[in-house]
């Protein structure tokens, strides 16, 4: 019933547009965009523990379409493919292939579609209702980035509504409610794969459960290098196949973004509690934030930049024996929506062995983590330019009862994390980039081999 309700509502809002604007000017626009990446994980899944190693091409495809009917109102369509070639490394495609060969087509997925409507009966509030895309909407993306996380990089859409209100030049504050499900049931798709263990009934798994979420975002001037951007989150997530617990869970997030600039210099940081429970009763609390520093000296050749910061991610010892489950309380935090290489692409990865019982088998549940990262950018031409990072990470609490032949179970040092991109635009249309990430992990883990992760791109746009 929902998933109807949603379609009505959102061809309803589409339908208003263009009747009310049947006879006005309409300003349209449109473009496409190609990304291609060859990406080279060697030892990034496991540490070596099996044969998981990748070489592969992505090959993604993006059109989109506006459509302005006054300086009030309009619509939006992105439509996206990121088809994989395997033949350079030792996954074989035809595994799950529906062709059999190395080749997977991937899905063509409507990747965005909504319509907007500003300063709604005259009054200072924004509509965004439809599929959008949320970066740069919430902050650096700490909660809220990543809508569909099981498709990697190939969308990141959230099926909301989204009302911004301008209380004043000083203040305007987000009421958003989301729906986001295991696979897309409200729109359609065409070539669907059909086999392998991220496709459910034809269709890509998106995240690990279905989510729904309720949002109150507010963002504050409070002088005029001083802001602040206080939230409030409810979500609800349905239970994970083999996870912590079997039943439904219900999670408050409640915390505060702030931004504080001065001759070149911010400081700035986030922090937020988590508190909820699962059906079965079982308490879920967490903790999560991070701190930094950063600058830039423009006056300096090749304009440097530092970035200094710490970040925290509560965690949980206990392995929660599904079948035993008990009353143990779960102190993990939970990322939301923010399972992206957020931090670091290579460890998102490793990080499924671990926290599948809590997020599915999809990478990116950053949890029970804590990193020390210190980054080095050169800004060599005003196309060009060299980020150098160094991280170091550990856990809160070492694990327990996860596979002996990759965890320790005892240690908390992760280890270390050197990367390096380099990001180059050869004119507007057309960019790229190179990026190399080193890890070496520590007692943490129960295997020292170390792992790597390298990411050639070129991206066109007309």
């Amino acid at each position: 019933m929902k998933k109807y309700l949603l379609r009505a509502f959102l061809l309803a809002a589409v339908s208003i547009v263009f009747v009310a604007n049947a006879y006005a000017e309409i300003k349209v626009d449109y473009g496409a965009a190609f990304r291609l990446r060859q990406e080279i994980w060697d030892d990034a899944v496991d540490l070596g523990t099996s044969q998981a190693d990748r070489n592969f091409i992505r090959l993604r495809t993006s059109v989109w379409g506006k459509a302005d009917f006054t300086p009030d109102l309009g619509a939006y369509l992105r439509l996206t493919n990121e088809a994989k070639d395997y033949a350079l490394g030792p996954f074989k495609a035809y595994k799950t292939n529906p062709n059999r060969d190395n080749l997977d087509p991937d899905e063509l997925v409507i990747d965005n579609l909504y319509a907007d409507a500003k300063n709604v009966f005259g009054l200072p509030v924004d509509l965004r209702i439809g599929r959008q895309d949320f970066i740069g909407v919430y902050g650096e993306g700490f909660l809220f980035m990543d809508g569909t996380p099981g498709d990697g990089s190939r969308t990141f859409y959230f099926n909301a509504a989204r009302v911004n209100v301008k209380v004043n030049p000083c203040f305007n504050f987000d009421l958003t409610y989301i729906t986001d499900p295991k696979t897309d049931i409200y729109m359609p798709s065409i070539h669907p794969a059909v086999r392998g263990p991220l496709y459910v009934d034809n269709k890509k798994l998106l995240t690990g459960s279905n989510e729904q979420a309720f949002l109150v975002y507010g963002r504050g001037k409070l002088l005029d290098n001083l802001t602040i951007e206080p939230y409030y989150v409810y979500k609800t997530e349905q239970p994970i196949n083999g996870g912590i617990d079997l039943t439904k869970l219900k999670l408050n997030t409640i915390g505060a973004r702030a931004l504080y600039s001065i001759n070149s210099w911010n400081f700035g940081g986030e922090f937020a509690h988590q508190w909820g429970e699962y059906d079965s009763g079982r308490d879920r609390t967490g903790n999560g934030g991070y701190v930094f520093v950063n600058r830039k000296y423009d006056a300096i050749t090749w304009k440097p930049e530092f970035d200094l910061r710490y970040v925290y991610l509560s965690g949980n010892k206990s392995s929660f024996d599904v079948a035993h489950p008990g009353n143990d309380k779960v102190n993990t935090w939970d990322p939301l929506f923010s399972r992206n290489p957020y931090w670091n692409e290579l460890l998102i990865y490793t990080l499924v062995g671990e926290t599948a019982k809590f997020g599915g088998p999809i990478p990116g549940y950053w949890t029970n983590m804590e990193i020390a990262k210190a980054t080095f950018k050169l800004n060599f031409t005003p196309t060009t330019n060299l980020a150098l990072a160094y991280q170091y990470l550990w856990a809160p609490e070492s694990t327990k009862g996860l596979n002996p032949a990759l965890f320790s179970n005892s240690g908390t040092s992760r280890g270390h994390l050197p990367t390096a991109i380099l990001n180059h635009a050869f004119s507007k249309n057309i960019d790229g980039m190179l990026q190399l990430e080193y890890f070496v992990p520590e007692g943490f883990y129960a295997v020292k081999d170390n792992a790597t992760f390298f990411r050639w791109q070129l991206q066109f746009r007309i």
